[in-house]
This record gives structure tokens, sequence and C-alpha cells, in this order.
């Protein structure tokens, strides 16, 4: 590896780690909402239906909702889990 030392896994440098992997989960579920709303318009064209656009955004408010939530949390949890594997039970430097 790269990294011999990590150092002590202080308070801020959780805070940060888990911020940016929650902005990562925002990040992927922008990408999500893009790859459905793109797929869901070819579809609607495709089938001769008309689409309703709530805003500049074909999906549904509760599903625009939902997929932000979605992101974040996850991105939180995934931050989470990522941090206790690393920084507290540093499974990397036990290979």
């Amino acid at each position: 590896m790269f990294l011999k030392h990590v150092g002590p896994a202080t308070l801020i440098k959780k805070v940060i780690y888990l911020i940016a992997f929650t902005i990562l989960g925002l990040l992927l579920s922008l990408i999500a909402h893009a790859v459905i709303e793109i797929n869901y318009i070819n579809w609607a064209l495709s089938h001769s239906q008309t689409i309703v656009f709530y805003g500049n955004c074909a999906l549904h408010p509760v599903l625009q909702a939902a997929l932000w939530i979605v992101g974040g949390v996850s991105g939180f949890l995934l931050g989470r889990f990522w941090w206790q594997k690393i920084y507290v039970e540093r499974l990397w430097s036990k290979k």
C-alpha cells in the first residue's frame, strides 16, 4: 500500500468523511434521476404517450424528492460503513 500510517481517527476527519460521502450519494442520485428521466421520456415518446412536466422535469415531485432522500441517506450510511472498516477496524493494514 501507499500509506503506512494514517494517523488517529479524529472527530473532524469523521465529519468531513461523512459529509463527502453524503455529497457523493446526492451526486449519484442526480445521475440516477437523469437516467430514469431519459428512459421515461424515451418510453413515453415511443408509445405516443403525453408527458406532463412538473417545472422542468418529467418525473413526479414525490419521486424527485425520494431520489434525493435515498441518495443522501445511502451516502451517509455508506460513509459510516467505510469509516468503520477503514479507520476503526483498519482492514487495509491487516492484509
